[in-house]
């Protein structure tokens, strides 16, 4: 019999958005000795994460089930929960956290919920089914201050009182800088996580392991990342020496990708060299591709679909550009950061929490979106300023925003409330 701690993530379903993608970038990180990682999900997508799961460990299962049939589904996950023995239930977003709080009333299992966005963004029947079960679980975990300051200032009826089982979190969302950086710039880094690259006669430590690595075999690696760079600007017909301003974004209201694309129009017309690069879909695309039609400059805009490897693509990025109308704290952006790209966003959610202006980046009002023009345009004609600012772009997340620091606090939590449990 395992002594493993049993989590069970609970997540509606398995899309490639931020808070899906965390679970298994999550999982790679955690001490998989001490815990067993399991993710039950309901609305299956063709274009979904479960092979990335499964590789990062986590054992993978489906109810299938749309939004109200989640309600009709208690019974089966609790019988589920109660055959599987699980230790923890994580849930979410409000869907998934609902149906935990509905199936832990008769259940003595610890409740955690990670609540990726603020109240106010939510439809109506998420809004207020959120609200009315909120009490029932031991701990809200806030991506950034914004989405905590949210749940205090929507709840009615004090979840947060002195002596109740709820406890709120802020555990702000991390990346894994041992896998997001510039690919050709790799050398002698601040070491993170399971491992850091060294070159000569120092070492590559991997775990538990010292591997031995030199400098021809580290130029040998750079140049091949080097090469896959070009041959994928090759094939996007990006000249050169052109920068390029990008996005990694499901394509939804939220995003507000007919203004980012309404920015590019105006900057091409000053910068025709400059290319504008957006990877993710949704239900915007159509809408967004035929505002590109008409501006003329086709040409100079990338549409790339969903890809399960953006790395290349953000290697490709000069500019991190992002018009969000409101965020919780979007992983992309620190991914992006991660490689050395400096961002210029709307102050959305946690992004304010992230960039200080002028240091990693430039940050306008969510209405005072205009501005980002002029900050765009400036760091495309001021290389050092560039420069200084793509350094200090990964430099913040490896000091800030790493996954192992995101973990660690996780499992704190999870430690906590067990404990609290017995």
């Amino acid at each position: 019999m395992s002594s493993k701690i049993k989590i069970l993530h609970l997540i509606k379903s398995l899309g490639r958005g931020g808070a899906e993608k965390l679970i298994p970038e999550t999982a790679l990180v955690h001490d998989q000795s001490r815990f067993e990682f399991h993710c039950l999900y309901f609305f299956h997508q063709e274009q979904n994460i479960v092979d990335e799961l499964e590789a990062a460990g986590i054992q993978v299962h489906l109810i299938p089930s749309g939004n109200l049939g989640l309600f009709f589904q208690v019974q089966k996950v609790r019988k589920f929960i109660e055959d599987q023995n699980f230790d923890l239930i994580h849930a979410h977003l409000p869907w998934a956290g609902i149906l935990a709080r509905f199936v832990g009333r008769k259940l003595s299992i610890p409740i955690v919920y990670t609540e990726h966005n603020t109240w106010d963004r939510y439809n109506k029947v998420s809004f207020w089914g959120n609200r009315l079960t909120f009490k029932n679980q031991d701990v809200a975990v806030a991506v950034s201050n914004e989405v905590a300051l949210s749940m205090q200032l929507n709840s009615i009826w004090d979840p947060y009182k002195r002596g109740g089982r709820l406890k709120v979190r802020v555990v702000q969302n991390g990346v894994n800088t041992e896998t997001f950086f510039r690919w050709w710039k790799r050398n002698e880094e601040e070491g993170e996580g399971s491992g850091q690259f060294t070159v000569g006669s120092r070492q590559l430590a991997v775990g538990s392991e010292q591997v031995a690595v030199n400098s021809k075999q580290f130029a040998v690696g750079s140049i091949s990342k080097q090469r896959e760079i070009v041959r994928l600007r090759e094939d996007l017909r990006i000249p050169k020496e052109s920068p390029v301003i990008g996005k990694v974004a499901v394509f939804r209201s939220q995003k507000r990708l007919w203004l980012w694309v309404e920015l590019a129009i105006r900057m091409i017309k000053k910068h025709p060299e400059a290319h504008f690069l957006l990877v993710g879909d949704g239900e915007w695309r159509s809408k967004i591709e035929e505002q590109i039609e008409k501006s003329g400059f086709r040409a100079n805009f990338h549409l790339v679909g969903v890809k399960k490897e953006v790395i290349p693509y953000l290697n490709l990025m000069h500019i991190y550009l992002s018009t969000s109308e409101f965020e919780g704290l979007p992983i992309a952006m620190l991914e992006a950061m991660a490689c050395e790209v400096p961002v210029v966003a709307t102050r959305a959610g946690g992004i304010g929490e992230v960039i200080q202006h002028g240091k990693q980046g430039f940050l306008s009002e969510v209405d005072e979106w205009e501005k980002l023009e002029a900050y765009v345009l400036r760091l495309i004609e001021e290389k050092d300023l560039h420069a200084e600012m793509a350094i200090e772009a990964r430099k913040q997340v490896i000091e800030n925003f790493s996954m192992k620091r995101m973990v660690s606090q996780l499992e704190e939590i999870y430690t906590q409330v067990l404990s609290n449990a017995r």
